[in-house]
């Protein structure tokens, strides 16, 4: 069956037809023999993106896509996050991929290259989360899971209709005591989408998502010699005299808690004459305090914020999008025009990370400010269709202002604002060879501005750094799109990005970074996609990527392997009840700073094996699942943290380690 998108044209197409880089992961791919905690756990079957479970839920996953977002020291940015068209990252473009609710997903878009930069700011990628709408008869389910490390999580569920309105609902709740030290995590979320399809063609829906972790703790990076002799030991901390052999995450306690609210309402009406309007609205509130592994309870209070973040932020936005289809010329023109608003305002307030004796404790306020985002970026897109030909036009305006009102001065006023904007435009070109085979061609400019996060430290230590400018691309991608004998889907592209103003980590050390802006960047790369039907019930999945991200000097920019891969190989029992496949993942080695000087993150192989079963008896249906990752137990660095001043770059992954889960379905 064609794979429909709608990400790079806001409309519905068959992903073959559509002249970007854009592959979906299915419900299957996402839900089907895997935990459903991490978005990496089915992210890593996509070609140009590398998406790693940095063993450290206080920092989130981390997520590149063709290199963008590789340097973030938390969460993920670079990269456009979206939940049914809502929003997942904020303003400043910084998102949470734990706000994904995978045990609700019906598909996610992961859309790469040019066509990312329609939707503005911070879009080196999309990654779109489609949750399940409520449908047809009332259905309860629940599951249950545990793995290695104390992991276990359970999730209940429910989705039907009743009295024309759709509901789908579910409550989760997840723990690990971490494979690291000094790791352990609790995350509760739920999740509620409520949809009415209207007598005037209409549709309307409400979506609500709630993320809480109370005290996530922090393993923080560990220099080579230590991972060396024990991957999941943290660094010592050899100033503490009364416990020698004490960790830095254990003396600070460093930990980070978080407590996280949205909800977003969605109108879409056909207006007749192939017209359709759409508009949304959201509102949020995010609330975050976080423990760092430093203190500066005995320096002046001139130097330094303290150890400790404590935010309190309400965001909120909307969008109005009108889209127009006519025939033109033997063809369909389609016109869309739209406006997106953003705006966030954090009550935000440092502390020391000492009281009296101890630490991990709140101790003397160092900071207290409003730190105010908001953005407007009117866009429009033309797109023409014809038999063998496809043409698409887009324009962006992208303006953003930052401003900060700072209300402790003892250290210096830090108030002040800032203001980025820039147009950016989107051509592309697709030509249908044969009804089995489509080329295509399209370029672009990007626009990144810095984040709050990466605005909040000058170099050297001081306060809010108004130097920083934001990091303009040209992008360029060329590629193909077959179906060889209705069994084999290739997907290939190449492509170059040429950046001006890369923002860089300028010192990272305790959990706060600095930025700054360098010269020239340069990314050339290629991707192959390839699902094949295999018969006999076997079935394989190929994605490939190279990747060439160098400095003006060379160097390889740091965060960004040269080369990842993963492949598949499934059998499928002809009824559908029982499913195995043996996965592969490689990744080359990876820098963790801009010179290239310090020792890499050694490239790494891994063998993963699932197993799924599947019964039914009346309105029941049972599944089970097994799942053993890195089968040969190899030892590897999952992930590191780009440019820290201490050198703890390293982040330890699990080696052979298990999952086993069960559900049970109920449908009236």
């Amino acid at each position: 069956m064609p794979t429909v998108v709608v990400s790079a044209t806001r409309t519905e197409r068959a992903s073959f037809d559509v002249p970007a880089a854009i592959d979906v992961l299915d419900t299957e791919r996402i839900r089907e023999g895997q935990l459903r905690i991490n978005a990496s756990e089915s992210l890593a079957a996509v070609p140009g993106l590398v998406a790693q479970n940095r063993q450290n839920y206080a920092q989130d996953l981390q997520i590149s896509s063709r290199g963008f977002g590789a340097r973030s020291a938390f969460g993920v940015r670079g990269i456009r996050l979206i939940t049914d068209g809502i929003p997942a990252s904020m303003p400043d473009g910084q998102g949470q991929a734990a706000t994904f609710n995978l045990d609700m997903a019906d598909r996610i878009e992961v859309l790469r290259g040019p066509f990312s930069a329609i939707y503005g700011n911070h879009s080196g990628g999309v990654i779109q989360l489609f949750t399940r709408e409520g449908l047809g008869r009332p259905t309860l389910e629940s599951s249950a899971s545990s793995g290695s490390d104390g992991t276990y999580k359970v999730d209940f569920s429910a989705q039907g209709t009743a009295s024309g309105l759709g509901y789908a609902l579910d409550s989760s709740r997840f723990h690990t005591d971490g494979y690291r030290d000094h790791s352990a995590a609790t995350r509760e979320q739920a999740h509620a989408k409520l949809t009415i399809r209207l007598d005037s063609g209409g549709k309307f829906t409400l979506v609500a998502n709630g993320l809480r972790q109370k005290d996530t703790q922090d393993p923080l990076g560990a220099t080579w010699t230590t991972w060396s002799r024990d991957p999941r030991a943290g660094e010592i901390d050899n100033t503490d005299t009364a416990s020698p052999k004490r960790t830095l995450a254990a003396r600070y306690d460093t930990r980070k808690s978080i407590d996280h609210q949205q909800a977003g309402a969605i109108w879409e009406q056909a207006l007749g004459s192939g017209t359709k309007l759409q508009l949304s609205a959201y509102a949020g509130n995010r609330q975050v305090i976080q423990y760092q592994a430093f203190s500066r309870a005995f320096q002046a209070p001139a130097t330094q914020s303290g150890g400790v973040v404590d935010f309190d932020r309400d965001f909120h936005g909307g969008e109005a999008r009108w889209q127009r289809e006519v025939t033109l010329n033997g063809g369909k023109l389609t016109a869309t025009a739209g406006i997106e608003y953003a705006r966030s305002v954090d009550d935000r307030k440092g502390y020391e990370n000492f009281n009296g004796p101890a630490f991990g404790v709140k101790g003397r306020l160092r900071r207290d400010e409003d730190d105010i985002v908001s953005s407007v970026d009117p866009y429009a897109q033309v797109e023409w269709r014809g038999e063998r030909w496809q043409f698409i036009a887009g324009l962006r305006h992208s303006h953003m202002r930052v401003a900060v009102d700072d209300r402790f001065t003892s250290n210096g006023d830090d108030s002040g604002a800032l203001r980025y904007s820039k147009t950016t435009p989107l051509a592309a070109v697709l030509y249908r060879l044969k009804p089995t085979l489509n080329l295509y061609a399209s370029a672009a400019e990007g626009f990144e501005a810095p984040t709050l996060n990466e605005l909040f430290y000058s170099p050297g230590g001081g306060g809010f750094n108004f130097g920083l400018s934001p990091a303009r691309s040209k992008h360029v991608e060329a590629g193909l799109k077959s179906v060889l004998a209705h069994d084999v889907r290739v997907d290939a592209a190449v492509f170059e990005v040429r950046t001006s103003g890369e923002l860089l980590v300028d010192a990272a050390s305790g959990g706060r970074t600095s930025y700054r802006n360098a010269g020239r960047t340069q990314r050339k790369g290629a991707e192959l996609a390839l699902d094949a039907a295999l018969g006999a019930g076997f079935s394989s999945r190929v994605a490939l990527t190279s990747l060439r991200a160098t400095f003006d000097n060379g160097a390889r920019l740091p965060g960004v392997p040269r080369a990842n891969a993963f492949a598949e190989l499934a059998w499928r029992e002809r009824a559908g009840r029982w499913r195995v496949a043996l996965e592969a993942i490689a990744s080359g080695k990876v820098y963790a700073e801009d010179s290239n000087q310090e020792r890499a993150a050694p490239g790494y192989g891994l063998l993963n094996l699932r197993l799924t079963a599947a019964q039914e008896a009346g309105a029941w249906r049972i599944s089970e699942f097994a799942r053993l990752n890195n089968l040969a137990d190899k030892q590897y660095i999952g992930s590191v943290i780009v440019g820290d001043a201490n050198k703890r770059f390293y982040e330890g992954a699990p080696g052979r380690h298990w999952a086993l889960g069960a559900g049970a379905q109920y449908r009236f």
